[in-house]
């Protein structure tokens, strides 16, 4: 029983050790930096298509028999050319008049490509670490990028958007190294920062799209700086964590120290010697991955972080999308969409820091709610409510977003956080994939859209009741550990006077 709890207390001196360390200090400030560029470009990447494939105005060149609209197919008044207002556009050049499903397609498919990138991008960092598939995957998400601005054929564009959404994204390894490379106490501040890149890269998204009408060129404009991260070879650190579990502590050691050094720290020898880590290293990946699924608690947790995923992507894609066809300059709109969520981060970041994950992600969904479902029903002369109104369901839309992507990262084992919180991620963006169609519902009724992101802000709301409550909790390294956040004392497994039940999965 006393070899178990030493082997406890040896195990969380990572965290211990890590405490030392200031956030805004030189090997943090290095890591932020690196990880705001991420998410900078994650934005400009994710969102691309609202602008490259924009729609655009066009008419029938002989405009003989008001032959200006579309025509059904059997028509006998088909046009047989067609004008387009922007000539240097993605719909111009692949003459997509008359066949918007093709325009919209490309959304789609980028979304449902990133969907199933996750699945493999997820166990590949668990498995082979976070640091090489972060520099792998980001230096091909900017090759596809590049290849698509050269597209000659439409389907050979899709098939590169599907591509580059699939394995064109390494913000999923980069997150979870640099969480796992902070005191847990801190982790809320690297959080913030990385999100502020998010939030600048929405609206640089849209600034480069106003000065870059080619869609060849503003492609092209986007992805070469994402070349950037084969410099992330030498200026990215492995997460010690992960090195501890996959027994590596020679490795994980040296990345402390080295750290320590550019902070003008110094650790005990023999502090560092105690690190360890209570996971089998000699237990194959699947088995780790089968152990975890098999946890009654944390099957619950999937299935929940599931309802929260899917809620965030549909509302937060729909309401972005939606921003371009508001009154006024579709790039300003965008910007402003983009840039409300400026004081939301610190809001959020402030509340996380302060309180624990459940309560404040519950009021988010239920806030977002309330603001969606009423919406439809302001008064429609008073055109600044509606925007208010707007504006403020998409901030409550950030604050669950937010909380649900540090959230998910807190509540799995490390040997499969990665996995875990990629196959939430994945399945989720099944509402990015609606996203884009919710347009379709306004032929119904023009609130339909606004009352349904509602309606599922309240779902995802009421199923938080189910999770634990956490905060500053240490990171779970095994399932028992996982099993036990929410339970005061537990987390750590110090304090079982028996000792067993906590080291049991």
């Amino acid at each position: 029983m006393d070899t178990n709890n030493v082997k406890e207390i040896k195990k969380v001196d990572i965290d211990n050790v890590l405490d030392k360390f200031g956030v805004f200090k030189p090997y943090h400030m290095g890591q932020i930096c690196l990880l705001f560029i991420a998410m900078y470009l994650n934005a400009v990447y994710s969102m691309n298509y609202v602008f490259a494939t924009e729609q655009v105005s066009y008419s029938c060149k002989d405009n003989l028999d008001n032959n200006s609209h579309c025509k059904p197919s059997n028509s006998s008044h088909k046009c047989l050319e067609w004008v387009y207002n922007n000539p240097d556009s993605f719909v111009a050049y692949f003459e997509l008049a008359c066949q918007e499903w093709k325009r919209t397609l490309v959304g789609t498919l980028h979304s449902f490509g990133y969907m199933c990138g996750l699945l493999l991008i997820g166990p590949m960092s668990d498995r082979f670490g976070r640091k090489p598939i972060a520099v792998t995957i980001g230096v091909l998400g900017a090759i596809f990028g590049i290849l698509k601005s050269l597209a000659p054929w439409y389907w050979f564009y899709i098939a590169l958007e599907f591509i580059e959404g699939a394995f064109g994204d390494n913000v999923s390894p980069l997150y979870i190294l640099g969480l796992e490379s902070i005191s847990s106490r801190k982790k809320v501040y690297l959080f913030m920062c990385g999100s502020m890149g998010h939030i600048l890269g929405g609206a640089g998204l849209a600034a480069v799209a106003w000065l870059e009408p080619d869609w060849r060129w503003f492609l092209r404009a986007i992805y070469i700086p994402g070349l950037i991260f084969i410099t992330y070879i030498y200026f990215l650190d492995e997460s010690p964590r992960w090195l501890l579990t996959k027994g590596r502590k020679d490795e994980a050691i040296s990345i402390i120290k080295n750290a320590a050094k550019k902070n003008n720290l110094e650790f005990d020898k023999e502090s560092l010697e105690n690190l360890s880590c209570d996971v089998d290293v000699k237990v194959s990946f699947p088995e780790l991955l089968k152990q975890t699924f098999k946890s009654k608690k944390l099957m619950k947790r999937f299935m929940v972080c599931l309802i929260w995923w899917t809620t965030s992507t549909f509302v937060n894609y729909g309401l972005m999308i939606n921003a371009v066809s508001l009154q006024g300059n579709k790039y300003i709109n965008f910007m402003l969409v983009s840039l409300v969520d400026i004081p939301g981060c610190f809001i959020i970041t402030y509340v996380l820091a302060n309180f624990k994950r459940k309560y404040p992600l519950m009021l988010s969904f239920m806030g977002g709610a309330i603001l969606s479902i009423s919406q439809p029903f302001l008064p429609t002369n008073l055109p600044w409510l509606s925007i208010t109104f707007y504006m403020a369901a998409k901030l409550m839309c950030y604050f669950y977003f937010y909380t649900t992507y540090m959230y998910t990262m807190e509540l799995f084992p490390t040997y499969t956080r990665n996995s875990m919180h990629a196959l939430c991620s994945s399945i989720g963006r099944l509402g990015s994939i609606i996203a884009p169609q919710t347009p379709l519902l306004r032929v119904y009724w023009p609130g339909l859209p606004s009352f349904v992101f509602g309606l599922a802000a309240l779902v995802a709301g009421l199923s938080t009741f189910l999770m634990p409550d956490i905060g500053d909790d240490a990171l779970p390294d095994t399932v028992r550990q996982a099993e036990a956040l929410g339970k005061q004392k537990k987390a750590t497994g110090l304090d079982n006077e028996n000792g067993v039940e906590v080291n049991q999965i």
